[in-house]
Order: structure tokens, then sequence, then C-alpha cells
């Protein structure tokens, strides 16, 4: 198993960046999948980026391609999303989740979710 921390959301203006760190417990954390995603209240909750368990393989929805960059250290046990150019509609509650088998970009995928963190972007 593994527990997820997140932190370093917060409040930025439009055209910002913020940058999101995950902790996570356990010694198999090298051997997950790791995912963020965002919801606002009231809303579906939606995928941003994937990476593999050995970080070669990474994916991103198209809506933050360009801006957001996952990356993950397996020897700290740690995953980052870099947020770059943020838009008032990145405003949500990030949260970072674990896949013990493949995880894409759905959300049933992934077995293990942190406690999320709020990002708000004003314009």
């Amino acid at each position: 198993q593994v527990q997820l921390v997140e932190s370093g959301g917060g409040l930025v203006k439009a055209g910002g960046s913020l940058r999101l760190s995950c902790a996570a417990s356990g010694r198999t954390f090298s051997s997950y999948a790791m995912a963020w995603f965002r919801q606002v209240l009231g809303k579906e909750r939606e995928f941003v980026a994937a990476i593999s368990s050995t970080g070669a393989g990474t994916y991103f929805a198209d809506s933050v391609k360009g801006r957001f960059y996952i990356s993950r250290d397996n020897a700290k046990n740690t995953l980052h999303l870099q947020m770059n150019k943020l838009k008032p509609e990145d405003t949500a509650v990030y949260y970072c989740a674990a896949a013990s088998g493949f995880g894409y970009s759905l959300s049933r995928e992934y077995e293990y979710w942190g406690q999320g963190t709020q990002v708000t972007v004003s314009s």
C-alpha cells in the first residue's frame, strides 16, 4: 500500500506558476504508476497528467500540454506537478493518485489518493 500527502497549492495570478508535490510512504512506490487529477466542486473529476512507474512515460491532458510537467523521484518517493502559465480555468482541487497496476487517464484505474490541495488562479 501507499499513503499520499500533497502540498504546494495556493493562490496565484493568471500567467503565474505553482509546483505541487506529493509525498508517498511505502517501499513499493517505484512500482506504482502515478497521476494528477483535478476537480471543481460539483463537476466531474478531470485527468491532468500521468507518469509510468519508472518515469520513462508521461501523458498529459490536452488542456495542459505545454504548460504542465509531471515528474517523479523514486529515490525520494515523491511526485511533482510543475504548473506554468496558469489560467483561471485551472482552478480546482488537485489530487495525486497511485495505481498498483496499469494506470492511464481514468480515475477508477487508481486505487490510492491524496487528500487534495487547492489551486486558485485569479484573472
